[in-house]
């Protein structure tokens, strides 16, 4: 059994992408609020992953972005199938040359968009200059790094894609390690003394996000390709090979492939530590992994039991993932108006619980505003 949308897409993936999302748009905020007004261990533990490590280490938080890539790159083989089956051909590689060119030509346009539009949220119309200006972003992370990696789905098969996907996990690891950095030396993996750091200290224009480094930096972009690769890896076994496994062995594999590479990431881990802001190799397995898990218990759920009624909410979310993500990060206001419509109802209830359902508001809010945009199948495509 199987669940796709009116676009062929599994409608599990737009569940993960909503997943995801509705952490960043609201869910956060009614974590640390339950966990003031009831701060019960499973509260208290749930907030303390609301918020990126320092440095070294991993919350759930940390998982967000790279699981937003993957499914990115899930999308991929999908995505496509379509201009595959128009020219008769059954693999990318076997495109015109003339096909594939409008195709690169479809991808840098997106690319570029996305870079655009994460200029935006990073507030580039507040015009406050040059150097006030940071031009590294979420979105054009995302942009980069699936493009690139649609560039080698395009022009290799899948066993020269693996060899790209350990060959940019190894050559990151051995060029972070071994590559000496002015004034620090080689291997040195701190905020002011990484190469990564390095580079966006000598070539990233404008603002570094955290002076000294930027989380979506030039060099660490390149790790990044690979999460988009590894979820083209599970697109392509889902699409072209998976008709030939049962449902069982089916999610046997995903799952096995899934604790292959967390046990990857944290033997990794003590060579080169699980860092979100460098996007370490080690990061890339082990949150790959999970992304995996993620994945599996959605499709299990939605496209292989049926079970979907339940994710709609989700699927609000997911199928305008970019616009509320864009709108969250400060392009609207949505607490005044949820405090305008709500906020009389609110104050009737303990000071210590008002947050709590002032966040639920906003949510509530954010899901009315996507379901007027679903209901006329308005969505920031892009």
């Amino acid at each position: 059994m199987s669940t796709t949308n009116t676009n062929g897409r599994l409608v599990s993936l737009d569940a993960l992408r909503g997943f995801v999302m509705f952490w960043i748009m609201s869910g956060e905020h009614i974590v640390h609020a339950l966990a003031k007004a009831m701060p019960i261990p499973v509260f208290i533990w749930m907030s303390s992953q609301m918020h990126h490590t320092d440095w070294n280490g991993i919350t759930f938080y940390d998982m967000i972005f790279p699981i937003f890539l993957f499914v990115a790159g899930v999308s991929m083989p999908y995505s496509f199938e379509k201009k595959m089956s128009n020219a008769g051909v059954k693999t990318p590689m076997e495109l015109p040359s003339t096909e594939k060119r409008k195709i690169y030509g479809s991808m840098l346009k997106r690319t570029c968009i996305l870079l655009i539009l994460g200029f935006i949220v990073n507030g580039l119309l507040r015009f406050d200059g040059y150097e006030q200006t940071r031009f590294a972003s979420v979105l054009g992370r995302i942009g980069l790094a699936w493009f690139f990696a649609g560039i080698i789905y395009l022009n290799f098969d899948l066993k020269k894609q693996v060899l790209w996907f350990v060959g940019i996990l190894v050559g990151y690891f051995l060029v972070m390690k071994l590559v000496p950095v002015p004034n620090f030396g080689a291997g040195i993996l701190t905020p002011e003394g990484s190469f990564s750091s390095y580079i966006d200290q000598q070539f990233l224009p404008g603002r570094i996000h955290s002076k000294v480094y930027d989380p979506e930096g030039l060099f660490s972009t390149i790790p990044a390709v690979a999460t988009a690769l590894l979820g083209m890896f599970l697109g392509t076994f889902l699409k072209s090979y998976a008709n030939a496994f049962s449902t069982n062995k089916k999610l046997l594999i995903l799952v096995a492939s899934a604790i292959v590479l967390i046990g990857i990431g944290m033997l990794w881990n003590y060579s080169f530590p699980i860092n979100k802001r460098l996007w370490t190799s080690s990061f890339v397995c082990y949150v790959g992994g999970f992304s995996i898990l993620f994945f599996t218990f959605f499709y299990l759920l939605i496209d292989v039991l049926g079970y979907h009624k339940w994710a709609f909410p989700l699927l609000l979310i997911g199928s305008n993932s970019i616009l509320i993500y864009m709108a969250s990060e400060g392009l609207v206001n949505f607490k005044y108006t949820a405090e305008f419509l709500f906020g009389g109802a609110i104050k009737m209830f303990p000071i210590i619980w008002q947050p709590v359902f002032t966040t639920i508001s906003v949510t509530f809010v954010q899901l009315l505003l996507l379901y007027f945009l679903y209901k006329r199948k308005w969505f920031l495509k892009v």
